[in-house]
Protein backbone atom coordinates (compact mmCIF):
# COMPACT_ATOMS: atom_id res chain seq x y z
CA UNK A 1 0.00 0.00 0.00
CA UNK A 2 2.63 2.00 0.58
CA UNK A 3 3.90 2.03 -3.67
CA UNK A 4 0.85 3.86 -4.04
CA UNK A 5 1.22 6.72 -2.07
CA UNK A 6 4.59 7.05 -4.03
CA UNK A 7 3.10 6.50 -7.30
CA UNK A 8 0.55 8.99 -6.67
CA UNK A 9 2.68 11.50 -5.23
CA UNK A 10 4.88 11.04 -8.85
CA UNK A 11 1.62 11.79 -11.01
CA UNK A 12 0.96 14.88 -8.80
CA UNK A 13 4.50 16.46 -9.58
CA UNK A 14 4.10 15.95 -13.16
CA UNK A 15 0.81 17.15 -13.52
CA UNK A 16 1.78 20.12 -11.29
CA UNK A 17 5.02 20.46 -13.38
CA UNK A 18 3.48 20.06 -16.68
CA UNK A 19 0.38 21.84 -15.62
CA UNK A 20 0.88 24.25 -13.56
CA UNK A 21 -1.47 27.04 -12.59
CA UNK A 22 -2.71 27.40 -16.08
CA UNK A 23 -3.91 24.77 -17.89
CA UNK A 24 -4.88 26.47 -20.50
CA UNK A 25 -1.34 27.35 -21.40
CA UNK A 26 -0.53 23.63 -21.44
CA UNK A 27 -3.26 22.71 -23.90
CA UNK A 28 -1.59 25.56 -25.92
CA UNK A 29 1.84 23.90 -26.02
CA UNK A 30 0.70 20.49 -26.87
CA UNK A 31 -2.14 21.71 -29.37
CA UNK A 32 1.84 24.44 -30.93
CA UNK A 33 3.79 20.67 -30.63
CA UNK A 34 1.09 18.91 -32.17
CA UNK A 35 0.39 21.21 -35.33
CA UNK A 36 4.21 21.23 -35.39
CA UNK A 37 4.13 17.71 -35.61
CA UNK A 38 1.59 17.15 -38.58
CA UNK A 39 2.74 20.15 -40.68
CA UNK A 40 7.04 18.60 -40.70
CA UNK A 41 5.55 15.75 -41.06
CA UNK A 42 4.36 17.05 -44.45
CA UNK A 43 7.09 18.54 -45.95
CA UNK A 44 5.58 22.16 -44.71
CA UNK A 45 8.61 24.29 -42.87
CA UNK A 46 6.98 25.67 -39.77
CA UNK A 47 10.18 26.46 -37.47
CA UNK A 48 8.64 29.93 -36.89
CA UNK A 49 5.41 28.39 -35.16
CA UNK A 50 6.67 27.45 -31.95
CA UNK A 51 8.27 31.05 -30.30
CA UNK A 52 5.25 32.70 -32.06
CA UNK A 53 3.26 30.24 -30.17
CA UNK A 54 5.19 30.82 -27.48
CA UNK A 55 5.00 34.56 -27.26
CA UNK A 56 1.66 34.28 -28.16
CA UNK A 57 0.51 32.81 -25.24
CA UNK A 58 2.81 33.88 -22.63
CA UNK A 59 1.59 37.49 -23.43
CA UNK A 60 -2.13 36.18 -23.39
CA UNK A 61 -1.21 34.83 -19.66
CA UNK A 62 0.46 37.93 -18.90
CA UNK A 63 -2.62 39.87 -19.94
CA UNK A 64 -4.99 37.58 -17.86
CA UNK A 65 -2.46 37.72 -14.86
CA UNK A 66 -2.61 41.75 -14.97
CA UNK A 67 -6.54 41.81 -15.05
Amino acid sequence: MGSMRYILGFAKFWYDFIVGDDWTIAVAVVAALALTSYFVQTGIAVSWLLPVAVLLFLGVSLWRAAR
